[in-house]
């Protein structure tokens, strides 16, 4: 599913404003509808954060039979942004508390707007995608605050599971030549 959402906002929002949706994760928002927390990178690599809402608006198609005079509703959904900033305009993300599971956290730009992701896998999903794309497009890191650094950095040697699954692989021929190298063929003689 969302990768049909990603699809469908890329297509309506994003590619007309010449932009990529890097990430997206949804948001509870007090007025009606879905909201969404989007990150896309436009053509001069200006990074962007913004809410998308999404209402759904019914409309009637009338069903195929032709006996039928009985309309089924579809959902047509109807995307717009409410608020956009520049992730160079972004000072600092506050996860307020590390140690508590808390899909609460702060973005500080002009004025702090508070963010409540749908989970705290969510929340460390976007921010994540934030701290890659300030690295890679702002040339700065981005200032971070109260949140645990495991989630947001892995700092082991497993971090990489295309080199994992590559190693995994080698090891596995090694015990295989090794099992054979010690088996006995039985000779015919």
């Amino acid at each position: 599913m969302s990768s049909l959402l990603r699809e469908e906002m890329q297509r309506v929002l994003f590619r007309p404003a010449k932009h990529r949706l890097v990430e997206f994760i949804e948001i509870e928002e007090p007025s009606r509808g879905k909201h969404f927390l989007c990150v896309s990178v436009g053509q001069n690599k200006v990074v962007e954060l913004c809410v998308v809402q999404c209402q759904e608006s019914q409309k009637s198609l009338k069903s195929g039979s032709k006996r039928s005079h009985t309309k089924r509703s579809t959902i047509q959904d109807c995307y717009t942004r409410t608020e956009i900033w520049s992730l160079q305009n972004l000072t600092l993300v506050d996860g307020r508390d590390p140690d508590v599971d808390d899909p609460c956290f702060l973005l500080h730009f002009d004025k702090v707007r508070s963010v409540t992701a749908v989970s705290c896998s969510a929340k460390y999903t976007i921010v994540r995608a934030l701290v890659a794309l300030s690295d890679k497009h702002c040339q700065e890191s981005l200032n971070l605050q109260n949140f645990d650094w495991a989630y947001i950095k892995p700092s082991t040697f497993y971090s990489n599971k295309g080199d994992c699954a590559v190693l995994s692989q080698i090891c596995f021929y090694a015990i295989n030549l090794a099992c054979l190298s010690l088996c006995q063929v039985p000779l015919d003689g």
